[in-house]
């Protein structure tokens, strides 16, 4: 536990930016599950689930909350993925 008063401002953001990393880390592997799922089943959505699943692969890459090119291969194999069952 810090003792100094600009270490327990740090812990508290740490904690704050945290949490919000995590909701939408969580939110983007549901958005991932949901697009294979539909793309499996050749659901009439998979496309705009795809798309979906691809803005926020790219809105995570620019915030730092994944890497650039493991936001480029997700949207690689998803695609990949979607031209092969779909058409």
């Amino acid at each position: 536990m810090p003792n100094i008063k600009s270490a327990k401002k740090e812990l508290r953001k740490s904690l704050k930016r945290t949490a919000f990393n995590k909701k939408i880390e969580e939110n983007l592997k549901n958005l991932i599950k949901k697009s294979r799922k539909a793309v499996a089943a050749k659901d009439s959505r998979a496309k705009d689930l795809m798309l979906e699943a691809m803005k926020a692969l790219d809105k995570a890459a620019q915030k730092g909350i994944i890497k650039k090119n493991t936001c480029n291969r997700k949207k690689s194999r998803l695609h990949k993925l979607y031209n092969q069952k779909i058409k």
